[in-house]
């Protein structure tokens, strides 16, 4: 598997899916979330609706509406709260979770922002680590390139030491 990381903006990337590191309503918040829902459109919460909500580490996909991409898939991430509450096995259910959904629909590219990094204060290291030990870990077919789309260059700078060792 292919694993690229970016800094940019992850509505506008032309991939098959993009992750939307959601909250637990489905119906957009802050950060990416808000982002991917006001670059959507009204459909993408009309379709988020339907789900009823999401429990966190979960994940579901729905149309992308007015993105360049095929398929959002929504995860709404751990909140941390000092690393004793499974919040590190929450955050690697998001990115298998995500990747399963991916698979399902036969995604060659998918990308993730970095979840639960912000509003929800899991450090971002930490996070990073998990996110490339669960992506490496995936021995599917389907996705063939797993895109790290980081906000800002903090974020990327921090996957690509990672990826070094």
């Amino acid at each position: 598997m292919k694993i690229t990381v970016i800094t940019g903006d992850i509505t506008k990337l032309n991939c098959d899916a993009i992750v939307n590191a959601a909250n637990c309503t489905l119906l957009g918040g802050g950060g990416v979330d808000g982002a991917i829902h006001r670059a959507a459109g009204k459909g993408l919460l009309e379709e988020c609706r339907k789900f009823g909500g999401c429990k966190t580490g979960e994940a579901v996909i729905t149309g992308a509406y007015s993105l360049p991409c095929q398929y959002v898939i929504h995860t709404p991430g751990p909140v941390w709260h000092g690393g004793n509450h499974q919040e590190a096995e929450k955050l690697a259910a998001c990115y298998f979770n995500s990747l399963s959904r991916a698979a399902e629909k036969q995604c060659r590219t998918i990308a993730f922002p970095c979840i639960s990094t912000g509003v929800y204060h899991f450090p971002p290291d930490e996070a990073a680590k998990i996110a490339l030990k669960t992506v490496m870990e995936w021995k599917k077919d389907f996705p063939q390139e797993v895109i790290f789309c980081c906000f800002s260059d903090r974020d990327r700078i921090i996957y690509e030491k990672l990826m070094k060792k």
